[in-house]
């Protein structure tokens, strides 16, 4: 038998995953190339990725509890991963969290990012934060 926090665990990755699938599914209708990534344990690249017109966006997508500060560490961590994993500069790669609203569609959500990041204010290969 599982034990209640073992169940609990195996529920909130099913909400993630159909949260997941939502945007990516709510993307494409619309006209995105967008696909989705998968784990790759510590050095993970984010859940999906968008295909612009002169760059990707990387996509961590959250489901849970807003934890805003954590959330856009995250989604900057798992850009760096996805540009070096592909050779790319950091200026080609972005990155945002998307954090569902509780009883709304994928398009009511919010997206969190920094300032720097959104206007792309400085060339991030390499940066940490």
């Amino acid at each position: 038998m599982l034990s209640e926090q073992t169940a609990r665990n195996k529920a909130n990755r099913r909400a993630g995953a159909r949260w997941q699938a939502a945007l990516r599914d709510g993307f494409r209708r619309l006209g995105f190339d967008v696909e989705e990534l998968k784990l790759a344990g510590r050095e993970d690249e984010g859940d999906l990725v968008l295909r612009l017109k002169d760059r990707f966006l990387v996509i961590e997508a959250k489901a849970g509890v807003m934890k805003a500060a954590e959330f856009v560490i995250e989604a900057a961590r798992e850009r760096r991963h996805f540009a070096a994993h592909r050779g790319l500069p950091g200026s080609q790669v972005g990155s945002i969290a998307v954090v569902k609203r509780r009883g709304k569609g994928w398009q009511d959500a919010y997206v969190l990012t920094t300032v720097e990041d959104y206007f792309a204010l400085t060339d991030r290969e390499g940066a940490e934060q």
